[in-house]
């Protein structure tokens, strides 16, 4: 991408995958010049990007140092990043700039999912209960003492990887072997790295909120539906422009309330809950833009450009936050029935029914897929509804195994 050098420019940490995050540089570089910097060459960022540099992006004192040079001959606005495994390295590049963003150790209290907890307890924000462990035989202690059923999470990652419910004793050494196993490029590993958690039962969402110069305005609240129990994997979303919880005083509340528990205060987080009979319960907060697509899918919904205020608020500039319409959109993911080695994905974009918006393959050739908890958020396709009501584009995605075709063979059984 040529620059005229009247953009402001943004360093961009990281770009992650191209299928589940391309949308993001696509509307960010329309305002922003965007210099990458990682390990690799640029390849699919090429038409989004002004320049990078090859870095060990989760280094913090290599990647502040790449970014000073980058200082050196440009005038920088801001840094930018949206990748799990890479938000503490870019906060301490912001740091040491003197750039906007949240501190280092905001955003690990954020990553750290004991030490969230911990905040949210000291500021009363409502959550489930939760201990800290670091063999199997605590793991039965805490699931004893809390009471089954539970939950086993590993701390430091999200997406739902490794997450698995225990419903008596006999399911612990199970849950809590996926817990520990499961890993993410760039998330540390911790001592006590599995937390035994009361299973909060009732719907989940997430909410992409936008916090900026003391305001918190929620952008996108997602239903999420869940599935491959006792796992947790997120199989779709559901988004309504006119969800009455966008303006709701309780989720507003509990917001604000974890995110300066926390010391979050600039730019999107995307933070999940469960609606128990209770009320909310908080279950995470991640110092990132949403993934699944559910930032797209709120710009579908009410035309917020939820990437461009991330952006907007990372250069200390007020984001637009003004809804132009209120439509509803949903995703749906599609997934295998067993282990698999890919063939072949087709999308038939003849059989889109109305409603349909788009339809994308998310593997290829030769790719093979693991089911929980051999592996995680193996998915193959996705296709994303857009209509009026949540109803209609629900309806819509019905036909998503109709529209998207797979070719495969079952996956040969790893080695133990």
């Amino acid at each position: 991408m040529a620059w005229d050098g009247e953009k402001p420019l943004l360093l961009l940490i990281g770009s992650s995958g191209q299928r589940s995050r391309e949308f993001i540089l696509r509307t960010v570089s329309t305002r922003y010049a965007l210099w990458l910097l990682q390990p690799a060459p640029v390849s699919w960022e090429e038409p989004y990007v002004v320049g990078s540099t090859i870095v060990d992006n989760t280094d913090p004192d290599a990647l502040t140092a790449a970014a000073r040079q980058v200082a050196a001959e440009h005038t920088l606005a801001g840094v930018f990043c949206y990748d799990e495994g890479l938000v503490t390295p870019a906060a301490h590049v912001a740091r040491a700039l003197g750039l906007p963003g949240n501190s280092p150790e905001s955003v690990i209290a954020c990553r750290d999912k004991a030490a969230t907890r911990s905040a949210l307890e000291a500021a009363r924000v409502p959550q489930p209960a939760s201990i800290g462990v670091r063999s199997l035989a605590e793991a039965r202690a805490a699931a004893e003492k809390i009471g089954f059923p539970v939950v086993l999470k590993p701390r430091g990652l999200a997406g739902g990887m490794g997450v698995r419910k225990a419903d008596g004793p006999e399911d612990v050494e199970s849950a809590y072997r996926a817990a520990s196993g499961a890993s993410y490029p760039g998330v540390p590993v911790f001592d006590v790295s599995v937390l035994v958690e009361e299973f909060a039962d009732g719907p989940e969402i997430s909410v992409d909120a936008v916090f900026f110069d003391g305001e918190c305005v929620p952008l996108v609240v997602a239903r999420k539906q869940v599935g491959l129990a006792p796992f947790f994997e997120e199989t779709g979303h559901e988004v309504d422009g006119a969800d009455p919880l966008l303006t709701d005083p309780g989720l507003l509340e509990a917001l604000r309330s974890a995110h300066a528990a926390l010391d979050f205060h600039t730019g999107v987080s995307h933070t999940e809950f469960r609606i128990t009979a209770g009320g909310l319960r908080l279950m995470e907060v991640n110092a990132r833009l949403g993934g699944d697509m559910i930032p797209y899918l709120g710009e579908l919904a009410t035309g917020v450009d939820v990437a461009m205020a991330a952006a907007d608020t990372a250069a200390g500039v007020r984001p637009d936050t003004e809804v132009r319409h209120r439509k509803a959109a949903a995703i749906a993911f599609l997934y295998p029935d067993e282990d698999i080695e890919i063939d072949a994905v087709t999308v038939h974009e003849d059989r889109f029914p109305a409603g349909v918006h788009s339809a994308d393959a998310m593997a290829g050739p030769g790719a093979v897929l693991r089911l929980p908890p051999r592996g995680y958020i193996s998915r193959y396709a996705r296709v994303i509804a857009l209509a009026d009501s949540v109803e209609q584009a629900r309806a819509a995605l019905l036909s998503a195994s109709e529209i998207v075709e797979l070719d495969s063979r079952p996956a040969e059984v790893p080695a133990p």
